[in-house]
């Protein structure tokens, strides 16, 4: 007697799939302007399906924030852990972030455009705010630059970065991210050696 195999379902790739067309929604209508029915069809399931995975959209909108800002808050730490002078981090830091935006367009805009929504939920470390301060501490301790308020400091210099990738999103700025990193880079540098704060 031969056995009918048993067909199982691949959960992982489901949610995988939920994950990434999740993502592309949010990223093109914010959270607010996509429903759960907009990312069963995409992914091609029934809205039920999206419930075995998840409990609801904010859920999974949530849970796509943390693992994202997560991952790059530590390819941040490593950049900033590096033995190298501060300019090169600073350029590295920058390049990282260009890379971002560049490449993984829709991962860039949700974590943009949704943080305050979620950075609540987003644990002391890894985070990229503390990352960032620690990266200016080390860079003070060092006097590589002038001592000043390390939060702020480091919150204008991502301003630097931030502010035209926002100017990107909304086709204010042409061209690839990457072409404006050596500008955005001197910004960072001046902001952060000509502190006084």
């Amino acid at each position: 007697m031969t056995q009918t195999p048993v067909r199982t379902r691949d959960g992982a790739a489901t949610r995988a799939r939920i994950e990434k067309e999740a993502l592309r929604l949010f990223a093109e209508h914010g959270v607010e302007g996509t429903s759960i029915k907009d990312i069963a069809h995409a992914v091609g399931v029934a809205d039920a399906a999206l419930y075995r995975h998840f409990p609801s959209k904010d859920e999974i909108a949530r849970a796509l924030f943390c693992s994202h800002y997560i991952a790059i808050a530590e390819k941040i730490e490593a950049i900033g852990r590096a033995p190298r002078p501060f300019d090169e981090v600073v350029r590295d830091l920058v390049d990282l972030l260009c890379a971002l935006f560049d490449d993984e367009p829709d991962v860039f805009a949700f974590v943009l455009l949704s943080q305050h929504a979620h950075l609540r939920f987003v644990p002391e470390r890894p985070n990229v705010v503390s990352a960032l301060r620690d990266i200016v501490m080390r860079a003070q301790a060092r006097g590589e630059i002038a001592e000043s308020d390390a939060d702020l400091a480091a919150a204008m210099a991502l301003g630097t970065v931030l502010q035209p990738a926002v100017f990107k999103l909304y086709g204010r700025l042409p061209g690839p991210m990457r072409a404006l990193a050596p500008q955005m880079t001197d910004a960072a540098l001046r902001v952060l050696r000509t502190a006084s704060y």
